[in-house]
């Protein structure tokens, strides 16, 4: 795994997001060589984490959806620490507008609409793996994967499965 306390290291980093129990095996696929792995809430079971930290050192947020008595310890939000670069975690975006992503903060990785984005604001960069679990709607079976190298920080969404109308 990459030297996670300087600035300028380099790391795969397997995002994934609204799984509701369910840890699919192509979701286990494309998260396999990330050297670490961020799940952004609802998880739905602790399976899901422990299946994930098999894989890689995983960090992970509480969702609206996690009341059980297991999922009491997990955080709401945290801040992740990758290849000196921080990462806000956090399930709903919108808890920002009430308390704002601390200053130096290079992304933010969130879930609960399933739907995936990947955006840049004000040199912050945005990352909503959409929902890798049960299909929602019309809405595409999706993680995503942040690719830290140096001070650069960039995203891309993995579409899992898309709609076919028969789901």
């Amino acid at each position: 795994m990459s030297d996670q306390s300087e600035l300028g290291g380099h790391m795969l980093i397997g995002l994934i997001s609204d799984t509701h129990g369910l840890l699919r095996p192509e979701a286990r696929a494309a998260l396999r060589g990330s050297d670490l792995i961020i799940h952004a809430g609802d998880i739905g079971a602790p399976d899901v984490i422990a299946e994930l930290r098999a894989m890689a050192p995983t960090f992970s947020v509480r969702g609206n959806n996690d009341t059980q008595a297991w999922a009491a310890s997990v955080p709401e939000r945290q801040i992740v620490d990758a290849a000196g670069r921080k990462i806000l975690v956090l399930h709903q975006i919108g808890d920002l507008f009430r308390e704002p992503a601390p200053a130096g903060c290079a992304a933010v990785v969130f879930g609960h609409t399933h739907k995936p984005l990947v955006e840049t604001r004000n040199d912050v960069l945005y990352v909503n793996p959409g929902s890798a679990g049960p299909r929602r709607f019309t809405l595409p079976v999706a993680i995503a994967r942040i690719f830290v190298e140096g001070a650069r920080v960039d995203a891309e969404l993995v579409i899992l499965a898309r709609f076919d109308g028969d789901a």
